[in-house]
């Protein structure tokens, strides 16, 4: 009586701790890290090979590790519910259900699964190995349930068999990068420039084109001479040529190319002919996303382009640096401030200009300001204020008071910028309110 009650007992605890060894398991392969699983099996080690194996067919092994868990808690209570009616009669049924559902929820469900969420890539290796046997000899039942569910969900409309990874993978992508957690400016520009990469296709040419107004540009009908002393004043390598009207570009000259032929022929720049020696305009349409135009910079060997309208009007230019930019930023000390029109105030405002861009900003101080209307600061004050604001008035709007400071006729030149807290207050207590019409 003793030995049977002893293997009894013994194969109750051999019960609950195989159930622990599935509870374990289910949660370490479902937190561990894939990438650092990749990882780990790039660099040889054949257990991280075994855990992307196993996620390859989830399902059977979801289904393979249920259905242990399954059969040895109902195994487990079994016997349980056995032992004690023979020790208890009809009340041992109500004893073995509390005292199974104990063990069970603490030793078989809660501890393991916590031990698991914090060791996720270590448990997930350890178990590995030993859920493959596993999982290969239960896949026949794992396989007809699977069946199963999958004929009973389709009874009721939902397709299993639609594929949502591509749709999801990339905010998968921006999760994760939001979630690279830490201040430091190390941390701070990864982050950034990670996100930067997936943002290029969203973000079109004409918001980081250098505008129109802006672009230094050379009349070609000018004397040689004359040519040549505005490419050595301009700090650019690279400058548009025009001819007649300045929305005649007829070519790119490059500072290399004019110097040498001034050095073929140095005594005599009177007969240097600039249009043969500049490069052809390329020109692209202002809805061109950053990531087509990188692919575009890369697949013709350029590195400038004009940037037009639906017209064929000029509107700016655009480089190849402009678009890296967008992805390094910059690399500066984390207390200085180095987007050119961005200056700090004693109080802790800033003083921007107003065609700073709105996505430099949000890069350099980690804002979340819309860009998807305007790109930029005066852009975003007319799109919100649905007018032409006058000097000295202040408005607020996602989180940030702006005063406007200069205008030049009607354009917003200059702005005040305060960001808020989340009371609407600013550091020096002040609420900020919008400046009625």
């Amino acid at each position: 009586m003793e030995t049977e009650l002893i293997i009894a007992i013994g194969a109750i605890l051999a019960m609950l701790v195989l159930s622990a060894f599935f509870s374990g398991s289910e949660t370490s392969l479902t937190a561990a890290s894939r990438p650092r699983m990749h990882t780990l099996e790039q660099d040889g080690n054949h257990r991280a090979a075994v855990v992307n194996r196993l996620w390859e067919r989830k399902e059977r092994l979801i289904g393979a590790i249920l259905l242990g868990n399954n059969l040895v808690n109902i195994t487990a209570s079994a016997l349980t519910t056995s032992l004690m009616i023979g020790w208890f009669g009809d009340a041992g049924v109500a004893y073995a259900t509390l005292g199974t559902t104990f063990l069970v929820l603490i030793f078989a469900e809660v501890l393991p699964k916590t031990y698991a969420l914090h060791n996720a890539d270590h448990s997930a290796l350890t178990v590995a190995p030993l859920l493959r046997p596993i999982v290969l000899i239960l896949g026949p039942i794992t396989l007809s349930i699977q069946f199963i569910v999958r004929w009973t969900l389709h009874l009721f409309g939902i397709d299993l068999t639609a594929n949502l990874a591509e749709h999801i993978a990339e905010e998968e992508l921006r999760g994760a990068i939001e979630l690279h957690s830490g201040m430091g400016k190390e941390v701070k520009h990864e982050r950034q420039m990670l996100r930067s990469i997936l943002e290029l296709d969203d973000v079109e040419v004409e918001e980081i084109m250098t505008h129109r107004k802006n672009v230094v540009a050379i009349n070609v009908d000018q004397p040689p001479a004359k040519i040549v002393d505005d490419v050595l004043a301009s700090p650019y390598t690279r400058l548009p040529l025009w001819q007649g009207d300045s929305d005649n570009i007829v070519g790119v000259l490059h500072a290399k190319a004019l110097l040498r032929a001034v050095q073929a022929n140095p005594s005599n720049l009177d007969s240097l002919d600039v249009a043969s020696i500049a490069a052809t305009p390329w020109f692209i349409p202002e809805s061109t996303d950053l990531l087509s135009q990188l692919q575009a910079f890369r697949s013709r060997h350029e590195h400038f382009a004009i940037v037009v309208d639906e017209y064929g009007e000029v509107l700016g230019i655009v480089t190849l640096e402009d678009i890296l930019e967008e992805i390094v930023g910059d690399i500066a000390d984390e207390h200085d401030v180095h987007i050119e029109g961005v200056q700090p105030e004693k109080d802790g405002s800033l003083l921007v200009d107003g065609q700073v861009t709105i996505r430099d900003l949000n890069r350099q101080f980690d804002w979340y300001l819309p860009d998807d209307e305007a790109s930029t600061i005066a852009g975003l004050i007319l799109h919100e204020t649905r007018r032409i604001p006058d000097v000295g008035q202040i408005f607020v709007f996602h989180g940030c008071r702006f005063e406007i400071v200069g205008r030049l006729r009607n354009q917003i030149t200059s702005v005040r910028l305060e960001r808020l807290n989340d009371d609407g207050t600013n550091e020096s207590g002040t609420t900020g309110t919008a400046a009625s019409a």
